[in-house]
């Protein structure tokens, strides 16, 4: 089975345009994994777009029943003609990707339907499993692993990682009614902009729950194949600095979107390659898996 010609470039551009962060520690992967990491990503992004830029609940709703329709085609024998199916489709056939991440992020996106409050930390990270651990899982099935620890372990980088953009994005949110910091530590029934102090104190809180889940992560980042371990690594690296920026900021997370820099990424990515030399020449006992 072969992809609609074009479905590769396109899921490139995608790529290019909304994933700022992960394109950069991506150039890192090797050629066909990088094009198959495009390819993931612009469905996944075909997923987000259909629940977000719907006008209403009811048609984002319909959106969401019309996604799993069309991941039952992915996962038929049909061909398919749209370029972001047929590339999805594909990378199923060659990389044997199971569907049950699939099915959990479409579960995820349900759950951002109409108004979003979350009373715990347990509810919140139930979430960030569904809507970001399941991208780690599928990611480390293109690169072959297969280990249900190391999974694990990729599943937590998944969830460190969509702690952190709930952190940045908190202001972003709030317009979209949708509140994910939880109400045990904002304050029952308060907005962001309500919180006064409580909010900071509630991002810091946060941040350190992605920090154990980024610890847990790099545990699993020897298991990977050679050649990738550097990209996620660098991926990694390049998301939690934007908690480190945010601290600096006093967890001020209202006054504008945090960014980092190119400097800074190159900088970064540099770290990454090298530290990624130094774990294979003195491996280190793994830690502990962050709690669910």
């Amino acid at each position: 089975m072969s992809p609609t010609p074009g479905s590769g470039e396109l899921a490139r551009r995608i790529m290019r345009r909304h994933a700022r962060s992960f394109s950069w520690a991506a150039r890192l992967l090797p050629a066909q994994l990088r094009a198959d990491a495009a390819i993931l990503y612009a469905w996944c992004r075909r997923c987000d777009d259909a629940v977000d830029r719907a006008p209403d609940p009811g048609t984002a709703q319909a959106a969401l029943v019309c996604l799993r329709e069309e991941l039952d085609l992915i996962y038929g024998p049909a061909a398919l003609g749209d370029p972001v199916l047929a590339g999805m489709q594909d990378l199923v056939a060659r990389r044997g990707l199971p569907r049950f991440p699939a099915d959990e992020l479409l579960d995820g996106m349900a759950m951002d339907l109409g108004r979003v409050r979350y009373q715990s930390r347990d509810e919140l990270l139930v979430y960030c499993h569904r809507v970001a651990g399941t991208v780690g899982l599928m990611m480390a099935h293109l690169m072959g692993v297969r280990d249900p620890r190391a999974l694990r372990r990729a599943d937590d980088l998944g969830i460190a990682m969509q702690l952190t953009n709930i952190c940045r994005d908190v202001a972003e949110d709030q317009q979209r009614d949708r509140v994910y910091v939880p109400a045990e530590l904002l304050g029952p029934g308060l907005l962001p902009s309500e919180a006064g102090p409580r909010l900071r104190t509630a991002i810091g809180e946060m941040l350190r729950w992605a920090d154990d889940f980024y610890r847990s992560g790099d545990a699993g980042l020897p298991a990977l194949p050679a050649a990738c371990a550097g990209a996620i690594r660098a991926a990694r690296l390049i998301y939690a600095d934007i908690g480190r920026v945010i601290a600096r900021r006093g967890y001020d997370v209202l006054s504008g979107r945090v960014v980092v820099s190119r400097a800074r990424k190159l900088w970064l990515i540099a770290r990454a390659l090298f530290g990624t030399l130094m774990a294979r020449a003195w491996p280190s006992p793994a830690g502990g898996r962050a709690a669910l």
